[in-house]
């Protein structure tokens, strides 16, 4: 995630996707490897490239996966030796527990109509009772996430299919909650978004390759256009005689649609526009709504970075208070969220953040973030501030109280460990040690999401679809 600084509080979402298919027959492993790049924001746990060659021999799958992040684990060496025109490549973050090499994507699926390699993003309410009915049947899983029980519905329903893409809709009938997939067959490049559109899928063409990805930032990366985005519900698939053909069977209206509203608060880069709407206009709006409804007298207004930064600067455009950076990050230090204790986690804080003496010593601070989770970094980045000089520190956050966990591929956790729960707005700011405290309204998030269907489950306990009636997040990830 782009805050490193604070993983133990902060929100985890699983993984960005990116698929290519070069009809000119061009190695496509490189600008896989870039595109990802581009993505590593989305997940840093594991990274994974698969390709193949469609003039070779059909269903010959090359690929490689590891821990970590891509420039540590991708050599020019590695890529040379993944020779294919058609490929997918993918990004994860995951919850503890499961951080393991098995869990890395693309999976790569042999069976008796070929080979199969898929990258996911989201989570399925139901792959568990899935998963356990495969495995009365004799399926032997050879990972904990819930992508491999998507790819086996897949393979089955492609036993009595005309097409791959006949089969992933097929599968889409069973499968329930939030999915972004991309599938390679050996001859077609897929790609498919629930019918709620939780998680972002774009189209991109370069030059005669055309591209699928989480965000419009990947396909800026390897110079490539934006062709438009993947519906809600939307089956896209593309191959060299007939281009994009679209299967719209699985759409519902836009008023049911439920995207994740946190890829406009948090996740997505701000360079990237998810559904027509920009993120950055929609982190800009953020800050001026919070001006509007939680106005202050201040001397100073900053970011917590990186992704408080834009809403810092809607704040400061609409109260004429200056924005300022206070803050100085260590971008080489290591994810906080993967040390093993307390204590360790919040002697990263302060090794990756460091607040600017000289910028807040003696001043009225208006802090800006983009959520409080738990609550247990707010406090230290508020006394950090306090320490450098800050003579008042009023906090004000772009997205409402959590109040509910999500079921749909964020890592929000139970409800008794959200700060929120239970607590009232004066309560939190006393535990945070803020002079003042104010969230974004929730009346707010459709008009910084541009009026698109969004799910604020996670603020309002009504979600888009049932939840399942017990906590199954982190048993089965994407």
């Amino acid at each position: 995630m782009e805050t490193e600084v604070r993983e133990e509080e902060k929100l985890g979402e699983e993984c960005g996707v990116f698929g290519i298919y070069d009809f000119d027959g061009g190695d496509v492993a490189s600008t896989i490897y870039y595109g990802l790049f581009a993505l590593q924001h989305r997940g840093q746990e594991s990274c994974g490239i698969a390709v193949s060659d469609t003039a070779g021999p059909k269903g010959k799958v090359l690929s490689a996966k590891e821990m970590g992040l891509l420039n540590e684990n991708f050599t020019t060496e590695t890529l040379e030796k993944l020779r294919g025109d058609i490929g997918v490549g993918h990004v994860r973050y995951s919850t503890a527990g499961s951080s393991t090499r098995e869990n890395a994507q693309p999976l790569v699926l042999n069976y008796v109509k070929g080979t199969l390699g898929l990258a996911h993003n989201g989570n399925l309410i139901n792959a568990g009772r899935m998963r356990h009915e495969l495995e009365y049947t004799g399926a032997i899983f050879q990972t904990t996430i819930d992508s491999e029980v998507i790819a086996y519905h897949i393979a089955r329903e492609r036993l009595n299919s005309k097409s791959v893409e006949e089969a992933v809709r097929r599968a889409m009938y069973k499968i329930q909650g939030a999915y972004s997939l991309i599938v390679m067959s050996p001859r077609k490049l897929i790609g498919a978004r629930d019918p709620y559109g939780f998680r972002p899928l774009c189209i991109g063409k370069r030059d005669n390759a055309y591209i699928l990805a989480s965000e419009t930032c990947a396909l800026d990366t390897i110079g490539a256009q934006f062709v438009r985005d993947v519906e809600p519900g939307e089956i896209v698939t593309i191959s060299p005689d007939k281009g994009i053909e679209s299967d719209t069977s699985m759409c519902l209206t836009g008023e049911k649609h439920g995207r994740c509203v946190f890829e406009y608060i948090y996740f997505a880069r701000p360079d990237s526009r998810i559904d027509g709407v920009s993120v950055y206009d929609s982190r800009i709006m953020a800050g001026k709504f919070l001006a509007m409804d939680s106005p202050v007298e201040a001397d100073l207004v900053v970011g917590v970075p990186e992704s408080g930064n834009c809403a810092a600067l809607g704040y400061s455009m609409q109260s004429g208070i200056p924005y300022g950076q206070a803050f100085v990050k260590n971008t080489y230090v290591g994810r906080t969220f993967i040390k093993p204790g307390q204590r360790s986690r919040e002697s990263s804080v302060q090794v990756k953040l460091n607040a600017v003496r000289e910028a807040v010593d003696g001043k009225r601070i208006v802090m800006i973030d983009d959520s409080i989770v738990r609550g247990t970094t707010s406090d230290r980045i508020v006394r950090m501030l306090r320490e450098a000089g800050a003579r008042e520190v009023h906090m004000r956050v772009s997205s409402p109280p959590f109040l509910w966990p999500c079921y749909f591929g964020t890592d929000v956790p139970a409800r008794e460990q959200l700060i929120a729960h239970n607590r009232s707005e004066e309560e939190i700011c006393n535990i945070i040690g803020a002079d003042s405290l104010g969230y974004l309204r929730v009346e707010r998030l459709d008009e910084i999401a541009g009026g698109l269907g969004i799910c604020k489950g996670c603020f309002t306990g009504k979600y888009p679809m049932e939840p399942p009636t017990e906590d199954i997040r982190g048993e089965y990830e994407a």
